[in-house]
């Protein structure tokens, strides 16, 4: 699933490409993609002649500011992908939906899996009584509401480990499977690591990881390892400098030691054995 970093990648790319065009079009191919209105006559009546402002990232979902007071969501879940295309390129196997603008470009939404998501939410209709999942959504990493004492408070009296924390929606937006791993790498914790145990010292770590790995995975544009691609349908370069991520055998970039995977919480979890021991 595209986390925090791949989803910045797509917004940065769709400020690049997509404001204050007029949206000349839409078809929906797979009606149960549009999450509301679930009408395909009303969202494609609605988006046409609009344009969007500026798009925005919470967590991650991808908002737009449409010029008309309107707005749209998406949320790619675990395949789906925004493409930047001319009309007249090959249509994806797996389109679910395409928006047509000026000079022949198009946004289409592409997703394998189908669990991916697109909201219309009309002028003067508050964004979180439609989508309902942004109500449950904790700080941004990277914003100042996130601190140390914040993920202290967060941390504290919690019997769970520390991977099942993070991954956690409510504690930190955005954060997944994949930085997770990386975070708790580069600062020494083994993931089933009860959270309510770390001492001050390992949580002044973890927060300077958070937001150092997820820094640096967006400015390589995300990591590909299976279905993720940007706005311009590149892989991202993160996959190629992780620490333990989708490394099991592999040694450590650190030390030399084999990297481990294990099952948490019915997740694929990554370490090392010498960088994170017990």
């Amino acid at each position: 699933m595209p986390e925090l970093p791949e989803v910045e990648t797509v917004c940065r790319g769709l400020n690049n490409l997509t404001l204050n065009q007029e949206i000349q079009g839409s078809e929906v191919l797979l009606a149960r993609s549009l999450a509301y209105p679930q009408s395909i006559f009303e969202f494609s009546q609605a988006l046409k002649g609009d344009s969007i402002s500026v798009w925005t990232r919470r967590g991650k979902y991808l908002l737009a500011n449409l010029n008309s007071g309107a707005k749209l969501g998406v949320h790619l879940r675990m395949t789906g992908q925004l493409l930047w295309v001319k009309t007249d390129s090959i249509l994806q196997k797996h389109t679910r939906l395409r928006l047509f603008f000026p000079h022949e470009n198009e946004l289409r939404f592409v997703d394998l899996r189908t669990f991916g998501k697109v909201w219309y939410i009309p002028p003067k209709i508050e964004i979180e009584t439609i989508i309902t999942g942004l109500k449950k959504l904790a700080v941004e990493p990277l914003s100042d509401d996130f601190t140390k004492d914040y993920l202290k408070q967060k941390l504290v009296k919690r019997k769970v480990p520390i991977k099942t924390v993070l991954l956690n929606q409510e504690v930190i937006a955005g954060l997944g499977n994949i930085y997770a791993d990386e975070v708790l790498f580069k600062s020494g914790i083994f993931p089933e690591t009860l959270a309510e145990e770390l001492t001050h010292k390992q949580i002044s770590k973890l927060y300077e990881a958070i937001k150092e790995i997820l820094t640096e995975a967006i400015n390589k544009g995300g990591t590909t390892f299976s279905d993720f691609l940007n706005l311009l349908g590149v892989n991202g370069n993160y996959g190629n400098v992780a620490y333990v991520y989708r490394r099991t055998g592999e040694p450590c970039r650190i030390c030399g030691t084999k990297i481990e995977r294990m099952k948490l919480g019915g997740r694929s979890t990554h370490f090392c054995p010498q960088c994170q021991m017990k």
